[in-house]
Formats: structure tokens, sequence, C-alpha cells
């Protein structure tokens, strides 16, 4: 068993959601958690954005029906409720088709790119791939034998940014060079924020690298 993970260029976005996305200069990414495996599409979504920017984004979106916001120090979170998917027919045949798991997150970036990993057979996943090649401008990044404690790192644009500041600001040199104070006057933040930021990093870079006790 094999885990991809693929990057899409679309040259028009396959959902309204992230057609808003791409033209809205508050926020650079959204990543799709988790979906009701149902008709509809219920969705959870996270907004590189504060919650006003993220409201704002999914007001401009006919197709959402109802949401739920909650903000974090590091984004936003949505929980939208839509009447159907409004996802292309060909998009939906060849996840449907797919004899492979995707776990999440699926990355929507700015720049109209998207990224998502696909868990299967090299059989399966090749003709998730020739599928795909037809739809869109697609390719591998990385493939890798499935593991359960594998999974890449998932960090927020914002904790990325932390963590270079660190780095930057020799917060990670032994002996220590640099304070969080640094951490944040450089990513202009306030120092409790930026010391959460890192933590938050620190908790994903970790947990991805060390393997599950189960």
């Amino acid at each position: 068993m094999k885990r991809v993970t693929f990057h899409a260029e679309y040259a028009k976005p396959t959902h309204p959601i992230q057609a808003a996305v791409n033209d809205a200069a508050a926020t650079t990414r959204t990543d799709l958690l988790y979906w009701s495996p149902t008709p509809d599409g219920t969705a959870l979504l996270w907004f590189d954005a504060d919650l006003a920017a993220a409201a704002e984004i999914l007001d401009s979106v006919d197709v959402v029906t109802d949401m739920s916001l909650h903000e974090d120090t590091a984004g936003t979170y949505a929980l939208v409720e839509q009447p159907r998917l409004e996802l292309r027919p060909a998009v939906l045949d060849a996840v449907s088709d797919a004899t492979v798991a995707f776990p999440p997150p699926i990355i929507f970036h700015g720049d109209g790119t998207v990224r998502f990993d696909a868990v299967g057979s090299s059989t399966a996943l090749n003709g998730l791939h020739d599928q795909l090649q037809e739809l869109t401008s697609v390719h591998i990044e990385t493939v890798r034998g499935y593991r359960p404690w594998s999974s890449p790192t998932v960090l927020t644009n914002r904790q990325r940014e932390a963590l270079a500041a660190a780095i930057a600001v020799g917060y990670y040199e032994i002996p220590r060079e640099g304070a969080v104070a640094d951490v944040a006057d450089a990513i202009n933040c306030s120092q409790s924020t930026a010391g959460e930021l890192l933590r938050k990093a620190e908790q994903s870079v970790l947990t991805a690298a060390m393997p599950s006790n189960d």
C-alpha cells in the first residue's frame, strides 16, 4: 500500500468556494478537513484568515446556505452547509471510481492549485492519476509506503512563518540566541500569539515524526 501526494493546477476552479478563495486577498490557503458522506455538501473547512475575512468569503458564495465560524490564533474554522456538492460531474466520477482513500486535509491554495493525499495500491493510484490527467494538470509530489504515523506534517502558513522566524532569530540555536519576543517582532504579532504558534507547530512536527504506540 502506498501514500501519494498529488498537486493539481486548475485553469478554472472546481468549486464556488475555491473560486471565492482564489479571488480573495485576505487568505492564501483553505483546508478541507472533513466532509459528510451524504448528497449535500456539509464540510468543515479551515481558512488562513480571520473570522471577518472568512465570513466575507463564504457570504459571497451563493451555494452556502448556512455556516458556523470559530476563530483561533492561526485562522478560522468554518462548518459550512450546502444543498449539494457543487463539483463537476467528471471530478465526482474520478473520486467515486477511485478505489483509494483520501486522508484529510485537501489543501486549496489561493493560486488555484490543490494538494491532497491518496492511499491505496499502486494500480489504483496509477488509475486515479490517469483519470486526473484527463481533467487537469496534475503531478505527483511524493510516493511513500503507507504507515499510520508517517503522514506529512500539516502546518498552517502562519505556523510556518513563526518557525521560519524562530530559526532566523536563533531561537533554536544552542545556546539559544533569540527569544519568543524576537519571533513576535519578526511576524508582527503579540508575544503570547508567537508562543502559541510555535508550540502548535512543534507539536505537529513531533507528532508526525514519532510512530504511534497503538
